[in-house]
């Protein structure tokens, strides 16, 4: 699904260490669609080529008012470029242009085309913790945005000085989402509820060992990122997982068996808008706990077990407005089974993985998915990271 087909996107780059990320701004644009073109400042060119960025974005890459390499020289018209775009994106912003924008200078072709351009105007800033912080650079971002331009947010990580904090641009894919979201306001979860299961499930045999799985929660902990990215405030009921997360709109509820996260769904669900279900529950658990360890000694005849509470399966008898997502881990037969608990469970959709996928399945940090709608329809997705996998996925539930 190609979310910005036919869109039209100018990407300014200023001279900053950021700009070295842009290639893959555009890779990300013109992967979704977009056409591309690019207008960098003399100083970005000290940080990313002129020829990367036309070869990527098959148009030449300007950074002067006119070309001066011919024996005719050719115009390069700011306005023309501030009409063609339907968004001009400046990524990375360093302090000294959002200074010059904030205060109408006009010395070099980016800021030139800022000033003419007519279409919404997107702004990563992109400097040092300190820089950042600065009054007079918040000055000017809050100048900026009395001007109706969209300023996106800084993430917070390791710097370019080596310091930790505020200041990074945000990531080629994070600044391409802003600019689906902005031309496609039904992706946006921005006052919804989402309920998403994650990680495997431990049932106890004594107390040390237990029955469970391989899943290691990170395509939960992946979905719960990008719904809290797209606006959603996000309830994550996770069981025994390594993965961690900080986010204000996520609430994280730690379990450790299927009936205790049975128990904390059923306090949830019926409150939520989207609810999915990736976690890996165990099928089955020990009949019998044994409270003291069982010792080699003791030598077993066997272990009698006794099925889980069928969560999924309550999810959807008691699906009223919910949209549900369910999750198959198949070994065999994978697209018929699959398509078999799409409609057993009542599910709106469902994602299918395989374990016969390199790359694919429990631990890894990618996955290869097909999403399965309700009318059986299928969308197929090559091998990419988990974090990219959420993104399809909700592509997929928000034009359900």
């Amino acid at each position: 699904m190609n979310l910005l087909s036919g869109k039209k996107i100018l990407l300014g780059i200023s001279g900053g260490i950021a700009a070295y990320k842009t290639p893959l701004i555009v890779r990300e644009l013109i992967k979704q669609g977009a056409q591309v073109r690019v207008v960098i400042t003399p100083a970005a060119k000290d940080f990313v080529t002129p020829l990367t960025l036309a070869t990527l974005s098959k148009n030449p890459v300007l950074s002067t008012f006119t070309a001066t390499d011919l024996d005719n020289p050719v115009w390069n018209d700011h306005v023309e470029l501030g009409f063609w775009a339907d968004v001009f994106l400046i990524a990375p912003a360093t302090s000294n242009t959002l200074s010059a924008m904030a205060q109408g200078q006009c010395n070099n072709l980016l800021l030139a085309v800022y000033l003419s351009a007519k279409c919404p105007i997107f702004i990563a800033p992109a400097m040092d913790l300190d820089m950042y912080a600065h009054p007079s650079n918040q000055k000017n971002i809050l100048t900026l945005k009395s001007y109706g331009n969209k300023i996106l947010p800084v993430d917070e990580g390791q710097l370019a000085s080596g310091l930790e904090g505020k200041g990074r641009m945000l990531e080629p894919q994070e600044i391409t989402e802003n600019i689906i979201t902005f031309f496609n306001p039904k992706l946006s979860l921005k006052g919804r509820r989402v309920l998403i299961t994650a990680g495997p499930t431990h049932e106890a045999i004594d107390p040390v060992r237990f029955i469970g799985n391989y899943s290691s929660g990170k395509m939960g902990f992946a979905l719960a990122k990008v719904a809290a990215k797209l606006g959603a405030e996000v309830i994550l009921i996770s069981g025994p997982s390594e993965e961690k997360i900080n986010h204000p709109s996520i609430s994280l509820l730690n379990v450790t068996s299927a009936d205790m996260m049975f128990k904390e769904i059923k306090k949830y669900y019926e409150s939520v808008d989207i609810a999915i279900a990736s976690a890996a529950v165990s099928d089955f658990k020990p009949k019998n706990y044994i409270n003291q360890k069982i010792k080699k000694t003791q030598k077993p005849q066997f272990l009698e077990l006794t099925p889980t509470k069928d969560i999924l399966a309550y999810m959807g008898k008691n699906k009223k407005n919910q949209c549900l997502i369910g999750f198959a881990l198949e070994t065999e037969n994978e697209l018929e089974n699959a398509k078999h608990k799409l409609k057993k469970k009542n599910l709106d959709g469902i994602v299918l993985n395989s374990m016969q996928d390199d790359g694919a399945g429990f631990s890894g940090a990618t996955n290869k998915i097909k999403f399965i709608r309700n009318n059986n329809t299928v969308e197929a997705f090559p091998l990419q990271s988990k974090l990219e996998c959420a993104h399809r996925i909700f592509e997929q539930i928000l034009f359900l």
